[in-house]
């Protein structure tokens, strides 16, 4: 079944994009105030990882969850729902006491995120059907990503140096409202011609599922042994295993489980877990290795990260370019962010500027590609009036990856010190990505 198209208004491509730029600025905030963020909120051993990770649980949990929603019940008014819930937790988040009014308020920013992310890319899937422009449009908003990771330090940091960590959550809230505000005056309205019935075991099961598994993770870092950590798995283990055995029932399930025997989905989910856990988390948790282990400051660590956003962000909008298709620029990428990883091995030990430029601009190309490659194969790897749905498990993959990969560098590093711990997660990154950008080959062939 496919959905009738109209014509698309103009500047519905650059307020669908500016989504994602506000999203991933508003996911990195955290990154180079870390430090001073759990100093404030007085955070125990496992805070830091609650401070980085809370908001990528509610958006893993929620992402599949929103796409449904954005697909039969309208991609624009899930939208503008979830950047007004995102400005309003935003407020919550700057006026937080305490740690657990933080993480709650990072983690309902996580779940609006899910809805603007799933109905975004809805949006322009549902204006750009085929074609070039499609291509266009997928580089286009793929670059938003990269372009967001530069943003969100690099503000954060200079409000962090003139004010506090605080005021960036302020602007977020304003920018959230303003984003809303346009959304509703300029873009079209779209959904699925014949909504679904909502799955509610679905949503349920996995939405748990999910959020056992992150916080699972999330509380390893304090010890892999501790009862809390153990059921927090074993509960994930039944949830997810009971949510397959539900969905395999449903007439009209949440996911459609036989995606999976689609070689192009499983590309593009496997890859988008990868890039989560190896990317992301590993890029999430490095500024504070530099402070720590060089005295840089925030704003100084936002500036060196700069230039892998930036140039992930170029790389991105170039992508047309490319004459390769979007397996064949997924598995450059993959293979590109390996060997620039490859060149931060030492960092823990000594801050080598010429290696460590040269390993975030070679990352930060191959970053580029990935975003748009994957953005391009979310789209493509489902039915035309289900994009939000592959939105949705495109995203969870790749958030629940970076909750995985956050969680699990923080606990190499906090378990055999910051030299050594850094070295084996870095390394552990760099096999991830160069084996999946093999793996990747062997699918497309």
């Amino acid at each position: 079944m496919t959905e009738p198209t109209a014509p698309t208004r103009p500047g519905t491509l650059a307020v669908a994009a500016s989504a994602p730029l506000l999203v991933l600025t508003n996911f990195t905030l955290p990154m180079v105030t870390l430090r001073d963020t759990a100093r404030s909120l007085e955070a125990g051993p496992t805070g830091p990882v609650w401070i980085l990770g809370s908001i990528a649980l509610g958006l893993s949990s929620l992402l599949l969850v929103a796409g449904g929603l954005a697909d039969d019940h309208g991609r624009r008014r899930v939208l503008v729902t979830g950047l007004t819930v995102l400005a309003a937790a935003a407020a919550v988040a700057a006026l937080s006491p305490n740690l657990p009014v933080f993480v709650l308020a990072r983690l309902v920013q996580g779940g609006a995120s899910a809805a603007v992310l799933a109905a975004s890319l809805g949006i322009v899937g549902h204006a750009y059907p085929t074609g070039t422009e499609r291509v266009r449009a997928a580089g286009r908003y793929g670059a938003m990503i990269g372009l967001g990771t530069a943003v969100g330090p690099l503000v954060s940091g200079v409000l962090a140096t003139v004010a506090d960590w605080r005021a960036v959550y302020w602007l977020m809230a304003a920018c959230g409202l303003a984003l809303a505000v346009l959304s509703a005056l300029m873009l079209e309205e779209s959904r699925a011609e014949r909504p679904r019935r909502f799955d509610v075991p679905g949503v349920v099961l996995l939405t748990l599922g999910v959020a056992a598994l992150v916080a699972g993770v999330t509380e390893g870092r304090a010890g892999w042994s501790r009862p809390v950590v153990l059921w927090a798995f074993a509960l994930a283990v039944v949830l997810v295993a009971a949510f397959v055995a539900v969905e395999r029932r449903r007439p009209e399930p949440l996911l459609d489980l036989e995606l999976f025997g689609r070689p192009v989905f499983l590309v593009a989910t496997g890859g988008a877990l990868v890039v989560g856990a190896a990317v992301v988390g590993l890029l999430s948790y490095l500024p504070t290795v530099l402070q720590d282990a060089h005295g840089l400051t925030p704003m100084e660590t936002a500036l060196l990260f700069a230039l892998w956003s930036g140039l992930s962000f170029l790389a991105s909008l170039l992508t047309r370019h490319v004459r390769l298709g979007a397996a064949g620029r997924l598995a450059l990428g993959l293979g590109l962010s390996a060997a620039g990883f490859a060149g931060l091995l030492g960092v823990g030990a000594s801050l080598s500027l010429p290696l460590v430029l040269g390993g975030l601009a070679v990352s930060g190309v191959g970053s580029g590609l990935i975003n748009s490659s994957i953005t391009h194969l979310a789209i493509e790897s489902v039915p035309a009036h289900r994009v939000s749905m592959g939105s949705g498990a495109n995203n969870t993959a790749r958030y629940i990856g970076s909750s995985l990969g956050a969680a699990g560098v923080a606990a190499v590093v906090g378990g055999l010190g910051i030299v050594p711990g850094t070295t084996v997660a870095v390394a552990g990154c760099v096999v991830l990505t160069g084996g999946t950008a093999l793996a990747v080959l062997l699918v497309r062939s």
